[in-house]
């Protein structure tokens, strides 16, 4: 089917190539083509009395400890849109099950085959392959961390740009913006944050303590040489932390750092290494 062109999109793509450096093309698809993706994988049934929640819990920890988890992924892709939109009414449930679904499937996709993580084009093939499962749609890895869990902003904008017409799926079930997210989030990398289960009840305590747990390990501040080396979330996700000195205010929220304190920001490297069950 042929994609309506909005009127100003030659200007649009002139602009923005301009700007970012990037081909107008990638630049127009990304930021103002809704997924055409998302389409229902099979004809889905009604399964009111799931626990959509709960679904997702018992996948996680059924990955963690090795059990069988095949009829939990059927049940997953079983549930109604509407189910689910109905049972995840909140942020913080939100934000739980896709933590959850995101970390279970993140180490789904480790256990059904060998993957090069430190190659950037194997990486960007691995997170974005739609092959997750979920109320009927296909997802990938991307899809869940930046559509949903950070309220569908464009994967390599630094978290500057927002999609323009994310799809009635995403808008439905996506969370706020939240940027301790970055520290839950485990896609398989040596460097990345422990595993943990979450609890839509206890979700700002246990995302504080993802921020500390994580952060206090990789965090080095220099008073003499007046710098701060940190994860290089800060640089990657920039735009949801609020630029440099958003940083410094959420590293200085959470104790990392004085609050007299403006030092210079030192990005550290990342391993991207695959390191598989590292739970918390």
């Amino acid at each position: 089917m042929e994609r309506k062109r909005h009127p100003f999109s030659r200007v649009l793509r002139i602009v923005l190539t301009v700007l970012l450096g990037v081909p107008s093309l990638f630049v127009l698809y990304a930021v103002a083509v809704p997924d055409a993706a998302f389409p229902p994988t099979t004809t889905v049934t009604m399964e009111d009395s799931t626990n959509a929640l709960e679904l997702a819990q018992d996948l996680f920890l059924a990955v963690r400890t090795e059990e069988p988890y095949d009829s939990l992924l059927a049940r997953l892709d079983a549930l109604h849109p509407d189910t689910l939109i109905h049972q995840l009414d909140s942020d913080a449930k939100r934000k739980a099950f896709w933590l959850n679904t995101y970390n279970a499937f993140a180490q789904i996709a480790l256990d059904r085959g060998q993957v090069d993580l430190t190659n950037g084009s194997v990486r960007l093939r691995h997170y974005g392959k739609r092959d997750i499962r979920i109320a009927g749609r296909l997802l990938s890895l991307d899809d869940i961390e930046h559509g949903m869990l950070r309220h569908s902003k464009v994967w390599w904008s630094k978290g500057y740009l927002t999609k323009w017409f994310p799809n009635a799926f995403e808008k439905a079930l996506r969370a706020e913006l939240d940027p301790r997210i970055h520290f839950a989030l485990n896609c398989g990398a040596a460097s990345c944050p422990a595993i943990a289960y979450y609890d839509a009840k206890e979700i700002d305590l246990q995302l504080d303590l993802a921020v500390q747990v994580f952060l206090s390990n990789e965090v080095t501040f220099n008073a003499q040489e007046n710098t701060i080396s940190v994860t290089p979330y800060f640089n990657w996700f920039a735009g949801d932390f609020g630029g440099k000195k958003g940083t410094i205010a959420f590293l200085k929220k959470h104790k990392l750092l004085p609050q007299d304190a403006d030092p210079k920001v030192v990005y550290k490297d990342y391993d991207w290494s695959v390191r598989s069950g590292n739970y918390r």
